[in-house]
């Protein structure tokens, strides 16, 4: 009787259970095509990233190509412009000590130059001093004059040949005739000019040592004479070729404040401006 009712409760469950069931399955069937269909647009979304992923790196690959041959081709660019411009730099530094040196040169020779005026100009001077003398009635005997070089021989015509000497290149004898000559007559109106034409002539030897001390002579023993202004200016270039530039500054100074005017202030400002402008 119990086994009856069991069997008849079970078949009276069942055909619920299986409606159940089949309600079960339906619904994973669909939940199973839904994950499906996520799953291929995911892979297809993923083949799509994965593409420009891909496209992306081929134009980065591009670039870095693009840039390795741009960074090449400037390098090749400027070693061919270091290798264009380094013949003209050094040709243009060759030819900018070349005229650095042609400007010493001229400058030199500038000096040179003016210093051969001033020497023909003293030579003028000197001549023109000569006929002066020579002009002038003869002073009256002193009797603390000293004597004559030699028997016969008169102040013009030992200065004149000392001169001669001198113009002619032979400076040694005319130093020893000019010496005679400040010996024989020290108080003779030549006397400055043979004094300073010994400054010249030790300057023309480049001794500028003994040249100073000549032109000292000519400002301490003929302080005031037509020669002064000249020896001050030479003793100045004796100074600056002697080395000491402080000196030949100051002489100058000195010479320009005595002589504010003329030929030889004009020359001593030019010798000045060059001193300083070495010195800075």
């Amino acid at each position: 009787m119990f086994l009856s009712r069991l069997i008849l409760v079970v078949l009276l469950v069942t055909p619920g259970l299986a409606q159940a069931q089949k309600k079960q399955i339906q619904e994973l069937q669909r939940d199973m095509a839904l994950l499906q269909d996520q799953l291929r647009a995911t892979n297809e979304k993923l083949a799509s990233l994965t593409s420009l992923v891909e496209q992306v790196l081929d134009r980065v690959n591009n670039t870095n190509t693009a840039m390795a041959v741009l960074e090449k081709s400037v390098k090749d660019s400027l070693r061919e412009q270091e290798k264009h411009m380094a013949a003209p730099v050094a040709a243009l530094g060759t030819r900018v000590e070349s005229m650095a040196g042609e400007f010493r040169s001229v400058r030199e020779s500038v000096a040179d130059l003016n210093l051969r005026i001033s020497r023909m100009q003293a030579q003028l001077e000197d001549l023109k001093t000569s006929v002066q003398v020579l002009a002038a009635p003869p002073p009256p005997p002193s009797p603390t004059a000293a004597a004559p070089a030699a028997p016969g021989v008169s102040a013009e015509a030992l200065f004149n040949n000392a001169r001669r000497d001198q113009s002619g290149g032979q400076l040694d004898l005319a130093l020893a005739q000019y010496e005679d000559f400040l010996k024989a007559f020290p108080n003779n109106d030549l006397a400055p000019v043979a004094q300073y034409n010994i400054g010249e002539i030790y300057y023309n030897k480049r001794d500028y040592e003994q040249a100073r001390k000549a032109f000292d002579l000519v400002l301490e023993k003929y302080p005031e004479n037509p020669k002064t202004a000249d020896a001050m200016y030479m003793k100045a270039l004796s100074l600056a070729r002697a080395g000491n530039r402080a000196g030949a500054i100051e002489e100058l100074r000195a010479l320009l404040k005595k002589y504010p005017n003329g030929e030889i202030a004009e020359k001593a400002q030019s010798q000045l401006k060059q001193l300083t402008s070495a010195r800075k």
